[in-house]
């Protein structure tokens, strides 16, 4: 089963190794686990899972192999179980002879069943029952409570007697295609990472208090200026027209983005990069910043990072005039060179589909312009991107 177990992980696409097996292996001879499904669940995701766009397909390959995972949107069960049901209040306390009487419903097809029943007639919080999803009663449904085989919702295990505990996947949002949100937009920037100490001393410097007091016979304390990610990065990001379609896209990379780079600057501009950008949607016509500016302010050693669908008319890329906005002196095309020749690293990250690009003119013409270094605005479309910003 083990063997199986790794074979079918290496067919998912998870890179796990055959030292990373073994090293499971011994885990499990040392007697890790515990004999309990959930510890060896545990136990082998840290041995084999060595990146977390990995966990739901380690989670997936789980449950087929091992059959104690099987999902609910699996079983055709799909459901947003208020987190008031799930809270264990009270524990009930049953004698042995009370745990006898209660009877199991017949086999796993009824347990789903009934649970598709509960789901559809049930409409509040239910607390030391029998029948509905709840917790610390006798219901076959939910937690914190005795049955004889059920299906565990949320909490703890208890009894152990549930035949199916997990019911929801916690990392199905990390998967490399999946719809970005903030959390799996920060894992793929995570790879844009240069540390530096800089800033006041405020850290405790474990290794330098122990040597100065080593050194000096009595406690002195050292302290140093917290790490930080030191690449320095640029966003250009399209504004208005069709990236009104992909506003959440790009303000939740947005939030992500500064989060993980301490040294940020952004820029919005229309379509195609021109002489001018700015800072502010509300004053973009005021107060606005020549692009010459920009170049001159920022050094090469800024990783410039544009955002946009690149949807536009080809004249507005390719045309003095061409732009939609305003009558441009120099084409769209000489400001994005311009761009690329002072910050040599530098992506494009296109919130539409990748399969959809062809189908666009101007996609192209800015992918050429870009060297072909466009990336979808997908967990692995990021991940590709920074993977580029670090040659």
């Amino acid at each position: 089963m083990f063997v199986n177990f790794f074979h079918d992980l290496k067919a998912a696409g998870i890179p796990v190794t055959l030292r990373e097996y073994l090293t499971l292996m011994e885990a499990m001879d040392a007697d890790l686990a515990s004999r309990r499904v959930e510890d060896f669940y545990y136990l082998a995701r840290a041995a084999l899972v060595k990146d977390e766009r990995n966990l739901d397909k380690f989670d997936r390959v789980f449950g087929q192999t091992f059959k104690g995972l099987e999902f609910m949107g699996e079983a055709g069960i799909e459901a947003n179980i208020p987190e008031e049901w799930l809270k264990k209040l009270a524990d009930k306390f049953l004698t042995e002879e009370e745990k006898a009487q209660i009877k199991a419903l017949g086999g796993l097809d009824k347990l789903m069943e009934t649970l598709k029943q509960r789901l559809a007639e049930q409409k509040g919080r239910h607390q030391g029952g029998s029948k509905w999803i709840g917790t610390g009663g006798t219901s076959p449904f939910g937690n914190g409570g005795y049955n004889p085989e059920g299906i565990r919702i949320g909490g703890e295990s208890t009894h152990r007697r549930a035949v199916k505990v997990w019911d929801k996947r916690e990392f199905k949002d990390l998967d490399d295609n999946v719809e970005l949100g903030t959390r799996n937009i920060k894992v793929a920037l995570r790879r844009l990472r240069k540390f530096a100490r800089t800033g006041v001393a405020e850290e405790l410097d474990l290794d330098g208090t122990i040597q100065g007091t080593a050194h000096k016979g009595y406690l002195d304390i050292h302290m140093r200026p917290e790490r930080h990610n030191a690449v320095k990065v640029l966003l250009f990001f399209d504004i208005g027209g069709s990236m009104d379609w992909h506003i959440k896209a790009t303000e939740e990379l947005f939030s992500a983005a500064r989060t993980e780079f301490k040294h940020m600057e952004h820029f919005y501009f229309h379509n195609c990069l021109y002489e001018k950008v700015w800072k502010e949607n509300r004053r973009r016509f005021q107060d606005t910043t020549p692009t010459f500016d920009v170049l001159h302010t920022y050094p090469h050693d800024y990783k410039a990072i544009f955002v946009g669908d690149a949807s536009m008319s080809p004249y507005e890329i390719a045309a003095v005039g061409g732009s939609v906005e305003h009558n441009n002196d120099e084409a769209g095309a000489v400001w994005i060179d311009r761009v690329l020749r002072n910050y040599p690293s530098a992506v494009w990250l296109n919130p539409v589909p990748e399969r959809e690009w062809d189908f666009t003119h101007s996609i192209g013409m800015i992918r050429q312009l870009m060297g072909g270094r466009m990336y979808p605005l997908t967990l692995d479309g990021l991940d590709r991107a920074m993977r580029e910003l670090v040659r």
